[in-house]
């Protein structure tokens, strides 16, 4: 499921766009930045199916190697513990995976560079080696390979990153969180299931409520969010703060005065946070300054009114 970290990027990309274009339609904007969340969603869904291509992929290959006209012993008898991987036959024959793959005309079906690169990287691996090798073979060992090749071998993979972003322009900074979202899945695996328990989009309504409050508020309410950051920038013209800086505090104010059950520590880590990886190297230290600032003055303004967990 998307974590609140991810849905409030999605709402920083999509102000980002919507101010930038200037465009004067909250309503498409707000849609275009929920196509985003879906397509984060069916990335989770691609990179599941991709341990079934890599076996089929395997498999053609031992087809093609009895075939021969002098086949040897080995081309006869191939070790089949990948191919047989009780974990990918459940992935492959998972009805709430297949759905969602063929509901959203996704697959690796043009990708065959892609697949026969990362099944030669993977049959390099001494864990691989480890795996086809072992006496013994289990459903625990086969769900513990694949999590070792999201986990090693997908996080910094160039060509991967190649192919994804000629797919959707929308999974160029998903993968690195999709990849935990899988092996989670997989760890959650069991024999005794008889389908992949797949995580929802959403852990509540409520995430999506807040998503979309988040977006409409911040819109809404900018130019007096900009109005307000002025008041706590020393020395600085607020048409000089970096852009990206500006529209993170907005969006933070936002979330501190629209969200009583958030608490305000919570929040402001998190921007802390995003600024880390979405402006300048400085960044986080100015909004971590400037939101300090701004949490005293709405506190004793009587603003800052917090509920609940929001206390804590």
């Amino acid at each position: 499921m998307l974590s609140r970290r991810q849905l409030r990027i999605k709402a920083i990309k999509a102000l980002y766009a919507h101010l930038k274009s200037e465009a004067d339609n909250m309503i498409a904007s707000e849609k275009n930045m929920m196509t985003a969340i879906d397509k984060t969603y069916d990335l989770y869904f691609q990179m599941m199916t991709l341990p079934v291509e890599l076996a089929r992929y395997a498999q053609q290959r031992q087809e093609l190697a009895r075939q021969k006209k002098l086949p040897t012993h080995e081309d006869l008898n191939p070790n089949t513990r990948f191919v047989d991987n009780a974990a990918i036959r459940m992935i492959a024959d998972s009805d709430s995976i297949n759905d969602r793959i063929a509901a959203r005309k996704l697959g690796w079906e043009r990708c065959p560079e892609l697949i026969r690169a990362l099944y030669n990287q993977l049959t390099a691996t001494d864990y691989f080696q480890e795996y086809m090798n072992a006496p013994e073979s289990s459903f625990k060992a086969d769900v513990a390979l694949l999590c070792t090749f999201f986990e090693k071998e997908l996080q910094e993979c160039p060509l991967l990153d190649e192919v994804l972003e000629e797919q959707s322009l929308f999974w160029s900074d998903d993968l690195g969180f999709v990849l935990t979202l899988v092996i989670r899945t997989l760890s959650n695996m069991r024999q005794s299931h008889t389908d992949v328990k797949v995580l929802p989009e959403f852990k509540s309504e409520d995430d999506v409520d807040f998503v979309k409050t988040l977006f409409e508020k911040t819109l809404i309410n900018y130019n007096d969010r900009i109005d307000c950051i002025d008041k706590f920038i020393c020395n600085w013209d607020v048409e000089r703060v970096v852009f990206m800086d500006n529209l993170i505090l907005a969006t933070a104010i936002t979330e501190l005065v629209s969200f009583p059950s958030i608490p305000v520590k919570v929040t402001l880590d998190e921007y802390i946070d995003i600024a880390k990886f979405y402006s300048t190297p400085g960044s986080s230290t100015f909004i971590n300054g400037v939101l300090d600032k701004i949490v005293v003055t709405l506190t004793e303004e009587g603003s800052l009114r917090k509920s609940g967990r929001g206390l804590i």
